[in-house]
């Protein structure tokens, strides 16, 4: 059965805010809950960045849900640190942590103030990173000169067992490229033919593990206070890569999303004051197979959102 998680936003909410609506989340229904770990919002009008590994530490005390966070290694991290991250949390809270890792975006790294590498530097060197953690939660000794440098590191606090790592893909031949690594894969909402070729692309290359989707929705009671707040918060959102992998700041992604049309919001978020056609978008996910589906309303107030899926939507997904 798919487990529907609620996608905590550190870039829309201030951390107590959040806490306090993942407490909610967990209250009305929801069974799991995800973040992604960013240093920078996608708009000045989104207007927070609160550090997700600090939150992860309340989030998982405050609540009994499983927690994943999606990271980047490798610039704003050293692997090793993000190992110890991962490790501290997981030996606190056995069997209720996993990570995604990913090759980031300049707008969460250029603050390291070093060069923004090009795709195939940063999946290299997220390669390395991930061999870096997985030896050193399986308590090893590593030391490693390549695109990082790892020299004599060991983690003393280690969980029984390693959590997962994900690979986090939004392409087909990055989905392809995570199988040789992952112990599952995390992609965003897109047209379900695009999901289905990157899930396909994954299994066919070897690809094991849990499938997990992070759904990007609005709603409202009417339908243009669903698609106002789609368009206000989330229209710096609408750019493939490169540009939203390659841009350096909120203010850029304003400036270039200034005239973006709701149509286009609307390919990327699923907008719509009827709950129903949200449950129909979600059976359709269902029905490719993905274990997981965390929900991200884009907006910044959480409640009515929680308290109308755990009552109307959750029950016909076939969730507790």
């Amino acid at each position: 059965m798919t487990v529907f998680g609620f996608h905590a936003s550190h870039e829309q909410i201030h951390p107590r805010a959040l806490l306090d609506a993942v407490v909610h989340a967990e209250r009305v229904g929801f069974d799991a809950a995800m973040c992604s770990d960013h240093f920078s919002p996608w708009s000045a009008r989104q207007g927070h960045s609160g550090f997700a590994w600090s939150w992860l530490g309340a989030a998982l005390q405050a609540t009994g849900l499983p927690f994943g966070v999606v990271n980047a290694p490798g610039q704003r991290y050293h692997p090793a640190v993000v190992a110890q991250a991962i490790g501290t949390l997981a030996a606190m809270y056995p069997g209720r942590f996993w990570a995604a890792l990913g090759t980031g975006e300049a707008s969460n790294e250029h603050v390291t103030g070093d060069g923004w590498p090009r795709k195939s530097v940063r999946a290299a060197r997220l390669r390395e990173c991930v061999d870096v953690i997985r030896a050193l939660l399986a308590g090893e000794e590593v030391s490693h000169d390549g695109l990082v440098r790892v020299d004599r590191a060991r983690l003393w606090t280690r969980p029984e067992r390693p959590p997962a790592l994900l690979g986090a893909a939004v392409s087909v031949p990055t989905a392809r490229w995570c199988a040789g690594w992952a112990d599952g894969l995390i992609t965003v909402n897109a047209p379900v033919e695009h999901l289905r070729r990157m899930i396909d692309a994954y299994r066919d290359a070897g690809g094991r593990g849990p499938l997990h989707l992070q759904v990007h929705l609005s709603w409202a009671p009417d339908q243009a206070e669903a698609e106002a707040v789609a368009y206000d918060q989330w229209r710096s959102n609408v750019f493939a890569p490169p540009v939203c992998w390659d841009l350096e700041t909120a203010e850029h992604f304003d400036v270039v999303s200034a005239d973006v049309p709701m149509e286009r919001v609307a390919r990327v978020v699923n907008v719509s004051a009827d709950l129903g056609r949200h449950v129909g978008w979600l059976e359709e996910y269902v029905a490719l197979g993905f274990d997981q589906i965390a929900l991200h309303h884009v907006g910044q107030e959480q409640r009515a959102f929680l308290d109308a899926f755990g009552a109307e939507v959750l029950p016909k997904l076939g969730a507790r």
